[in-house]
């Protein structure tokens, strides 16, 4: 069995899904995580139930991009304003002031929503799309049901009030994170500070975007404000920072400025007190391991999978990266198949392990060529 070991020095300690939390959130339930590790960061009663409010819009607009992407539905594509949709266009409710019976295309429906925070653009794309707001909601349940989020229903398409439309912090998580994933082009919207809607019958209305966070100098590009008096404040905040991204989803704010104020240290928080090493690049050839008796002396392997880990500062301690294999490998060999197991170990224990995959076939040299190999191995003990 070879082993060959890689070793990573850093100044911090190595974390695999530990919580660490000394400071605390002023809200009643909050989770910070980084993206791209998947690792959670900081967690405050992340299960317990809310009511997402306007951070449903987020399902909403993934819908829509859903069905954009596998060409259902294109941005250019204008629904015609119901009664419903217009009624929420009136002072008390967000709204992109839209009117009975206007033509608006899915993109300004989108922006509204997204930017706007529209009620009225919500009912209308809902309707649009599925013909009722109620059959839209059951297609939001299905999708947040299919990408994880185990305790979420939603009722309706804007999140206004209705106690069937709940959620945690950490299916909204989910949610988000799966938005950015899927969806890189749409997600920039959200990072959009005004909408102009060049409306129907009157002058064009220009409306900023809800998130204060885009307003601060700190990589902010996202997500969605939410706000019932049942529930008060929340927000899904994202930012994107030299190569990081850290997606914070909190509930239960008591007022807008401890919403601004506390999302900001969390997501500081995350930034401050940990750094993000990334171990393998998917498909990248991640190493070199030696072939008997093939065509070729070596063989890259790879990942299916990025491999990132994340890394408290602050104290002094080795990561270490092993390839464990039975080797030199005897060809013929198979492109993608596994060869090596990837170990990462800290401080003695293994907290991961990844297959490591051929990434290209080696076919077996002639029987003379194999001969004279073996006669020189068992001279020389040279492979």
């Amino acid at each position: 069995m070879f082993k060959k070991i890689i070793i990573l020095l850093f100044t911090n300690i190595f974390l695999t899904n530990i919580v660490i939390a000394n400071i605390d959130i002023k809200a009643r339930t909050a989770i910070l995580q980084d993206f791209l590790s998947g690792e959670i960061l900081y967690e405050k009663e992340p299960d317990r139930s809310i009511y997402p409010a306007s951070m449903t819009k987020i399902m909403t607009s993934i819908i829509a991009f859903e069905l954009i992407k596998s060409g259902d539905l294109t941005l250019d594509e204008k629904f015609i304003i119901s009664e419903k949709a217009w009624r929420l266009s009136t002072a008390g409710y967000s709204s992109m002031f839209v009117m009975v019976g206007d033509e608006v295309s899915v993109e300004n429906l989108l922006k509204g929503i997204i930017i706007a925070s529209g009620n009225d653009a919500c009912i209308a794309l809902a309707e649009g799309i599925a013909g009722t707001e109620e059959e839209f909601a059951i297609m939001m349940t299905s999708k947040a049901k299919e990408i994880g989020m185990e305790n979420t229903n939603f009722a309706n398409s804007s999140g206004i009030n209705d106690p069937d439309n709940y959620s945690t912090v950490r299916d909204i998580m989910i949610m988000t994170n799966y938005l950015i994933a899927e969806f890189p082009e749409f997600y920039e919207w959200f990072s959009e500070k005004e909408f102009t809607w060049d409306r129907t019958g009157g002058d064009p209305i220009t409306q900023g975007n809800r998130n204060p966070l885009l307003y601060k100098n700190m990589g902010a590009d996202g997500v969605k404000t939410g706000y019932l008096a049942v529930e008060r404040y929340s927000l899904a905040s994202s930012l994107k920072r030299k190569g990081r991204r850290l997606i914070a989803v909190a509930s239960g704010f008591e007022t807008k400025n401890s919403r601004s104020r506390e999302s900001s240290r969390l997501l500081t928080y995350g930034l401050t007190n940990f750094d993000l090493v990334e171990i393998s690049k998917k498909q990248i050839p991640f190493d070199s391991l030696e072939v008997w008796l093939g065509k070729k002396n070596a063989i890259d392997v790879y990942t299916k999978e990025n491999i990132y880990k994340i890394i408290k500062k602050g104290q002094k301690k080795k990561l270490k990266v092993k390839v464990v294999y039975k080797g030199p490998i005897e060809a013929p060999i198979k492109k993608d198949q596994i060869l090596a197991k990837l170990e990462i170990i800290y401080d003695q224990d293994l907290i991961g392990e990844y297959d490591l995959l051929a990434i290209n076939n080696v076919k077996k040299v002639n029987i003379f060529s194999r001969l004279i190999r073996s006669l020189n191995y068992l001279i020389w003990g040279d492979v």
